[in-house]
């Protein structure tokens, strides 16, 4: 069967996975919210700011909570020019990583708020590609600062704990999943200084039992530069990030910019 783009929701994925016990058929976690307005469960609303998104050196912590706090569909573009239609024409130029990092999580991006996005998608595409409880714990050890969310509280933590639970049953019978993980856009949703950006990725998850499926999941963490590279920096984990399909003009209001890579001299590197 071919692969699919489906919407789900934490609710629906439990009651999809009761019905593959007997069919057999793929199970894809929608790791934690609806994609495309198809809810079904009940959630909190998202508190809406009115506070104007700042950047400076004297912005302290109370600035960076705010613009960790601030939807993505609340705040002005940063970085780039508002997009209308779409996200072509507004490509973020994500820097490539030059190694492997601590617990193998691809490193040597450089200290701009693009290379604070680039190592956030590493950080994700490495956890979730693994999708184990013993690498989201190495990773966050490694990757989390103190007074980051505690790990048993990361947003990537609870997304690889349901989604092992969903699987349990295929797992156990010897049916493990595979799941590959594209970033498909990007955001700098904020700046305080050159050592703090919060960072926004746009991830396509694709999960492969009997057949393959995939869904989007975004994600936002504040970043500080520590010791010659970005990791996550100390306050509240930012809220989940509203569902949006790439490319739509949804997607490109509320500052998404379509994934672009360059080499380590800044050169495009997508030929």
């Amino acid at each position: 069967m071919p692969g699919s783009t489906i919407a789900w929701s934490r609710r629906r994925v439990g009651t999809a996975l009761a019905a593959a016990c007997v069919t057999a058929l793929l199970l894809v976690v929608g790791l934690g919210y609806a994609l495309w307005g198809v809810v079904t469960d009940a959630r909190s609303p998202m508190p809406v700011r009115s506070d104007a998104v700042e950047a400076g050196a004297a912005g302290g912590s109370s600035v960076r909570d705010r613009m960790a706090a601030t939807p993505l569909t609340a705040r002005p573009p940063v970085g780039g020019p508002p997009v209308s239609q779409g996200l072509g024409g507004a490509a973020l130029a994500v820097p490539s990583p030059t190694g492997l990092g601590p617990a193998g999580v691809p490193t040597g991006y450089p200290h701009t708020p693009a290379g604070a996005v680039g190592q956030l998608a590493a950080i994700d595409v490495t956890v979730l590609t693994a999708m184990t409880a013993e690498t989201v714990s190495r990773v966050h050890a490694r990757w989390a600062l103190a007074g980051a969310p505690a790990g048993t509280d990361w947003v990537m933590s609870v997304n690889v704990e349901d989604f092992l639970a969903a699987t349990a049953t295929s797992s156990a019978a010897g049916r493990p999943a595979t799941v590959t993980v594209t970033p498909l856009a990007g955001q700098v949703a904020g700046v305080d200084g050159a050592d703090w950006t919060l960072a926004c990725v746009l991830l396509r998850v694709e999960a492969t039992l009997v057949t393959t499926a995939a869904v989007t999941d975004g994600h936002c963490e504040r970043m500080a530069w520590v010791d010659g590279r970005w990791q996550i920096a100390p306050g509240t984990q930012p809220p989940r990030v509203p569902n949006v399909v790439p490319g739509t003009r949804a997607a490109a209001q509320a500052g998404w910019r379509d994934w672009g890579t360059t080499d380590a001299g800044g050169r495009d590197g997508s030929d």
